[in-house]
């Protein structure tokens, strides 16, 4: 178990209230954020759920709201994430989103360009299920990419499935581990996922109080860090010198010191922590690997956030 710190006496971040400029732009409950950085651009997806149009709000890193999605592509935006594939421009951006909804276009992960033209879908929309061929999910959570463009996705915000899949870059699968336990291996609820400078793939395990690792080759099991409390993001800081575990319970980020090694994932060491406001459920958290500033998700508060860092 993670020994909690308190706040440092230094601390890392700090709460930038300037943004956005407007916030009254934000109309429902935000689950999700991402930020796409690529030469001097730098635009922050913020995905907002409920009975409202834009489902999907772009704004600049200073907070200036540069566009929105009017789309009836997206039912429950879960997790959203942006990339340019390797070699490509801008105008190939991908805007990654996963859709949780039970309606006609919901439990499936879609890729959208950076307008919200919708250009890729992944299981058939509308139909929740379990099979890995063809490929369907149920409650797909989140997705992340390793530096060959090779795509793992977490499926398992509850619903059927307890999972993490890996898909190649033409999106066929390549391995499934997982089910439902709390033995090594095992997800109870997979809410999060990201790859690591090694490739090794980090999944915040949300009811299991744990980070765990796997092998991105093969899906073997590497190792785990046991937390206090349900963790529900884990994401790594620009300069992957620490890993943020969002904990919404608590209403807190902790700043936890990275390995320095592949397959050595060494102590859980908390060097700092973030704590949020009474009245605030922060659910996932994204980085700007430009500037290095925390974008936070608020579904209790219906809002975003940006903590910036202090060095």
């Amino acid at each position: 178990m993670a020994a909690i710190a308190p706040v440092s006496a230094t601390p890392m971040y700090k709460l930038d209230e300037t943004w956005p400029e407007d916030a009254s732009h934000f109309k429902a409950q935000i689950f999700c954020t991402d930020v796409l950085s690529f030469g001097e651009t730098s635009e922050v997806y913020v995905a907002q759920r409920g009975d409202v149009k834009s489902k999907m709000l772009v704004f600049s890193e200073n907070g200036v709201l540069l566009r929105s999605w009017d789309t009836e592509q997206i039912d429950m935006p879960h997790g959203v994430r942006v990339r340019v594939p390797v070699g490509h421009g801008l105008t190939e951006a991908e805007i990654w989103v996963t859709d949780v909804g039970n309606g006609r276009v919901g439990c499936c992960l879609k890729m959208f360009d950076r307008e919200g033209t919708l250009k890729t879908t992944i299981g058939t929309p509308g139909e929740s299920g379990t099979s890995l061929n063809p490929l369907q999910f149920d409650q797909v959570g989140d997705v992340a990419f390793n530096e060959a463009g090779e795509m793992f996705v977490v499926d398992g915000d509850g619903g059927m499935n307890n999972r993490l899949l890996k898909l190649s870059t033409d999106h066929n699968l390549l391995w499934s581990v997982g089910g439902k336990g709390s033995a090594p291996g095992l997800f109870s609820v997979p809410h999060c996922v990201e790859v690591d400078r090694y490739g090794q793939v980090w999944v915040a395990d949300r009811k299991n109080r744990r980070i765990q690792v796997f092998h991105g080759d093969t899906g073997a099991y590497i190792g785990e860090w046991a937390l206090d409390e349900d963790v529900y993001t884990a994401r790594f800081s620009a300069d992957k010198s620490h890993i943020l575990a969002l904990q919404m319970k608590v209403r807190r980020i902790l700043v936890i010191a990275a390995p320095k090694e592949p397959g050595n994932l060494g102590d859980c060491e908390v060097i700092d922590s973030i704590q949020m406001k009474e009245g605030t459920q922060p659910h996932l958290l994204s980085v700007s690997q430009s500037t290095g500033a925390i974008y936070v998700g608020d579904i209790g508060a219906n809002t975003c956030y940006k903590f910036s860092p202090l060095s």
